[in-house]
C-alpha cells in the first residue's frame, strides 16, 4: 500500500462514523487539500504514539514536534512528509500513570489479551466490550479517555487546509459557511483557536453524535469532528507548519459530550 492508498483509507474509516466531515468536504465545491490528520491513544508499551511513529516512517513521515499537555494529562507529537502535498500527522496519547488506579486498571484490563499490530493502531477501531457505566466514569476524569473507550483506534479528525482553497480566503469565511449550513463550532476558546501572530488559526465543529451500543443498551456520544486550519508565514517568509498547544488543547474538546 502506498501513502496515498493509505490516507485514502484513513479518510473512509473517518467518514464511516463522521457523516459531518464528508458533507462539509462537499460544500467547497472543490478539490480539498488536507493539513493535517489526528490520532488518539494511550502510553502503554504496544500502543504509544511512539509505536504509531515507527509504522509511519515507512511511509515518509518524520517526526517534526513535540507537545505536552498538562491539565489534560497528554503528550502528542506531529510528523511530516517528505512529500508536502500529504497531511500532517499529529499524533497524542493518553498519559496513563497520571490518572486513578481506577482508570489505569480499566484500560490494562482492556489490553493485556489484545495484540495490536501496524494499520490496526489506526483503523483497527475497537475490538472490546463497553459499559456505559464504565464510559461516565472515566468520562468523569478524562473526556479523552472515554472518547478512546468508546473508539479505540481509529482517526480523531481530518483538517481542511485554508491556505489551499480557492474560494475562501480566511477562516472567518470557511465558519460562515459551515454555520450557514447547519453545523455547529466548538466555541471553547473561541470560534477561532490561534492568532496570526502566531502563525496559525484553527477551528472546528463539534463531534457528531453517533448511536453506540453498550452492551445491550443504545447511547448516542460524540464521535469526531472536521477541522479548519489557516497557516501563516514567519519572520523567514516559510509558511509555519507546527502547532500551538493551548489552541490544540481547545480543539481536543470538540469530542466532550458537554459540547454536543
Amino acid at each position: 500500500m502506498n501513502i496515498t492508498a493509505l490516507i485514502d483509507k484513513f479518510w473512509e474509516k473517518y467518514t464511516s462514523y463522521t457523516p459531518s466531515a464528508k458533507q462539509i468536504h462537499q460544500l467547497f465545491g472543490e478539490e480539498i487539500t488536507n493539513d493535517h490528520i489526528a490520532f488518539r491513544t494511550l502510553n502503554l508499551p504496544e500502543t504509544s504514539i511512539e509505536i504509531q511513529k515507527e509504522y509511519l516512517l515507512k511511509y515518509g513521515y518524520a517526526e517534526k514536534g513535540q507537545y505536552d499537555f498538562e491539565v489534560k494529562k497528554l503528550k502528542a507529537i506531529h510528523l511530516e512528509n517528505e512529500d508536502p502535498v500529504m497531511p500532517k500527522i499529529f499524533l497524542s496519547e493518553l498519559l496513563l500513570e497520571q490518572f486513578s488506579t481506577g482508570l489505569q486498571k480499566i484500560f490494562q484490563e482492556i489490553f493485556k489479551n489484545i495484540n495490536l499490530k501496524d494499520q490496526e493502531l489506526f483503523t483497527g477501531g475497537r475490538s472490546w466490550e463497553i459499559d456505559f457505566h464504565t464510559y461516565n466514569q472515566l468520562a468523569n476524569e478524562s473526556e479523552y479517555a472515554s472518547w478512546l473507550y468508546v473508539w479505540g483506534f481509529c482517526p480523531n479528525h481530518f483538517t481542511v487546509s485554508v491556505n489551499h482553497l480557492n474560494s475562501y480566503q480566511s477562516l472567518e469565511e470557511v465558519n460562515d459557511l459551515v454555520k450557514q449550513n447547519g453545523f455547529l463550532l466548538n466555541k471553547s476558546g473561541g470560534e477561532i483557536k490561534g492568532t496570526p501572530e502566531e502563525l496559525l488559526e484553527q477551528s472546528s465543529i463539534v463531534a457528531d453524535l453517533q448511536k453506540v451500543d453498550f452492551s445491550g443498551t443504545a447511547h448516542n456520544v460524540p464521535s469526531c469532528y472536521y477541522e479548519f486550519a489557516r497557516r501563516y508565514e514567519d519572520s523567514n517568509g516559510n509558511i509555519y507548519q507546527g502547532f500551538i498547544a493551548k489552541s490544540a488543547d481547545k480543539i481536543f474538546e470538540s469530542t466532550n459530550f458537554k459540547n454536543n
